[in-house]
């Protein structure tokens, strides 16, 4: 009997290292499975990082362009409020122009009036230096051009299209 408890002593001790082999098989291949979820896992949720990073930039990016074009609109109507102004400063700058030409006009024929009735004596009264002053403009072809001529500058004139 010693022989066959021997054995069963023997086969026991193989029985036994085989188990603790496959239990040893079994803890790595239950550790690499772990690791293996743990890695999907971790790449599952840089994924998804990664997606929500591109979304705030693409909504970032979509709210920068809404910006810009706010901009370029307020741009767009503050050249064309600038373009109106100028415009009409132009407008106003030809008619001060012309209007300062027709005071120094109208200056001249009151000094020329004046002129005229201190020279003359007191009988000759305001109509016969009117008359003298009209002969005077109209042989003058210069004063001619300023006579009675109305204001033609407007703001549309200047606009290039």
């Amino acid at each position: 009997m010693a022989t066959s408890s021997g054995n069963s002593t023997g086969s026991t001790q193989i029985l036994n290292s085989g188990s603790e082999e496959d239990l040893q098989v079994s803890m790595l291949d239950e550790r690499k499975r772990k690791r293996m979820l743990s890695n999907r896992e971790s790449a599952r949720r840089s994924r998804m990082r990664k997606q929500k990073h591109l979304d705030d930039l693409i909504g970032q990016v979509a709210q920068l362009k809404k910006e810009n074009n706010n901009i370029l609109s307020n741009i767009n109507l503050t050249s064309q409020q600038y373009a109106n102004v100028e415009a009409e400063n132009s407008v106003l700058r030809a008619q001060m122009i012309e209007l300062s030409q027709r005071l120094q006009s109208l200056n001249e024929i009151l000094s020329y009036i004046n002129s005229n009735n201190n020279n003359n004596n007191n009988n000759n009264g305001v109509f016969e230096t009117h008359h003298h002053y009209q002969e005077d403009m109209m042989n003058n072809s210069w004063n001619l051009m300023y006579v009675n001529q109305p204001i033609m500058a407007s703001a549309d004139m200047l606009y290039q299209y």
